[in-house]
């Protein structure tokens, strides 16, 4: 730029996020099924608590477009992995697994008590789910095995 160029500052206002605070106490824990709850999102990321008294996510599936973790906070699941599930890592409480996009993979609780997982995942566009077979596997659907959760009166994770 020569001196007797000028250059025009164009300024630009860019919003503030803003931070979310959650908590995972209170957490209803199940005589039956499932629950799924999402605690925190932005635009490119969830965090979420999952509850199991049995089961788990049982269709094998990968996301395209999201890396995910799961973190045991109570219980134990067993993960099989891979598109054939041979591969099986046992995840006990306190421990958790990364699962980045394309990494087929499954879970069942396999504790005695129920399974409390907190689930963070980070996508691009829309975070999606693919069954084995390549077609679009919903979670809340008969072909996952989803059973609605039921939760027990007055139990609660972290309650002490």
């Amino acid at each position: 730029m020569s001196v007797e160029q000028t250059a025009v500052v164009q300024e630009i206002t860019i919003a503030d996020p803003s931070a979310q605070l959650f908590s995972l106490e209170g957490t209803p824990l199940l005589s039956l099924g499932r629950t799924d709850a999402v605690v925190a999102r932005s635009d490119d990321m969830t965090a979420r608590v999952k509850v199991y008294a049995e089961g788990g996510e049982n269709a094998t599936h990968t996301h395209l477009n999201e890396d995910h973790l799961f973190f045991v906070l109570q219980g134990q699941a067993t993960f099989f992995l891979g598109r054939d599930g041979e591969e099986v890592k046992v995840v006990e409480a306190m421990g958790g697994i990364l699962l980045p996009k394309g990494a087929y993979y499954r879970f069942q609780s396999s504790g005695e008590e129920n399974l409390v997982l907190f689930r963070v995942g980070s996508f691009v566009g829309d975070s999606d789910r693919v069954g084995a077979n390549g077609a679009p596997l919903p979670a809340k659907t008969k072909e996952n095995n989803h059973v609605v959760g039921v939760p027990i009166e007055g139990k609660y994770f972290g309650a002490h």
